[in-house]
């Protein structure tokens, strides 16, 4: 009997599928029912003592959180393929190619890309991510032994790839790297605490929740003094310049999710909301001129919750997967 935890984490490699198509777009075909679960283990990472490299071959759709070195090497042809990596909010993940032998006239592909895109849908969206959506992929067929090393702008990554000939295949080694100001990030896990702060930048950050969630803001400063709005056709802080919005929505991109709340004003104390939504996102807007920071903890929403919807609560459109 799957404990919750695996049936979550079961929940998130299931959100990982993507359609067929284009060769941006993955579809899941097999994932393991035991081995994902290691993937993400505390236990895992206790093991591997000081300086030990952990080494294993990748599936064709697979999910990483360590570091290590991983090869895979394709038994039969393999088109629609994609591994996720996944690093604490405060990490960035460098990839390194150590051994690439894949037929690039032949129609093989091997494909960095800085982020996450499931769906069609990108994190960090397009308005949030430093560089424009072309710059994000790094293609091996096309930069070679140019850029043999790329490092992610948050805590998550992927590469993707397309294999015909039996015995082809790749290795590459996963680093981990300490982000002083973590901006985007997906959360590994259904319950945490975080302190966002963006120093005098203009530019968005967005921490993503791949649960159903009850969140509460403890600390906002953004730099201009007490409120919480809930979202109405004519109202809203994007006049305000500096912001906290919440997003709710059953994709991966903050861009496409419906916005539920504003933040508008510094406050300290605590604004509590039960977000009953797929993927929950706080995204900060900062205009450069201030120092944003905002504290917040959440843990999963359990159905009893879900169920019993009362003041501070979002309503209908957040709940019907619930």
């Amino acid at each position: 009997m799957p404990s919750a935890f695996q049936i979550q984490c079961h929940f998130v490699l299931i959100f990982l599928a993507a359609s067929k198509g284009e060769t941006r777009y993955l579809e899941v075909r097999d994932v393991s029912e035991d081995e994902p679960f290691l993937l993400l283990s505390e236990d895992l990472k206790r093991e591997l003592s000081a300086g030990q490299i952990y080494r294993r071959s990748l599936r064709c759709i697979d999910m990483l959180s360590i570091e290590g070195q991983f090869t895979f090497t394709t038994d039969q042809p393999q088109l629609h393929c994609a591994t996720f990596f996944i690093g604490e909010p405060e990490e960035l993940i460098t990839i390194d190619y150590d051994f690439v032998n894949i037929d690039c006239q032949g129609g093989d592909f091997l494909k960095v890309f800085d982020g996450w895109i499931l769906k069609g849908e990108k994190f960090p969206s397009s308005l949030d991510h430093p560089l424009p959506t072309s710059q994000r992929y790094v293609d091996f067929c096309e930069s070679g032994n140019i850029q043999r090393s790329i490092r992610s702008s948050q805590n998550v990554a992927m590469i993707f790839f397309r294999i015909h000939e039996p015995g082809n295949g790749f290795t590459v080694t996963v680093k981990k790297n300490t982000n002083l100001f973590p901006c985007n990030v997906i959360s590994q896990t259904p319950s945490g605490r975080f302190t966002m702060v963006i120093p005098h930048q203009h530019r968005n950050c967005s921490f993503s929740i791949i649960y159903p969630v009850v969140i509460k803001i403890s600390d906002l400063i953004l730099g201009h003094l007490n409120g919480l709005f809930l979202k109405k056709p004519s109202a809203g802080c994007a006049g305000m310049g500096d912001f906290v919005e919440l997003l709710g929505g059953t994709g991966l991109d903050p861009s496409k999710m419906f916005p539920l709340a504003d933040l508008c004003h510094s406050f300290h104390g605590s604004a509590q909301m039960k977000i009953g939504c797929d993927n929950t996102v706080l995204r900060m807007v900062s205009s450069g001129k201030h120092i944003n920071r905002v504290t917040f903890e959440y843990r999963q929403l359990d159905l009893q919750e879900a169920e019993n919807r009362k003041e501070n609560s979002i309503e209908e459109f957040c709940f019907p997967s619930i």
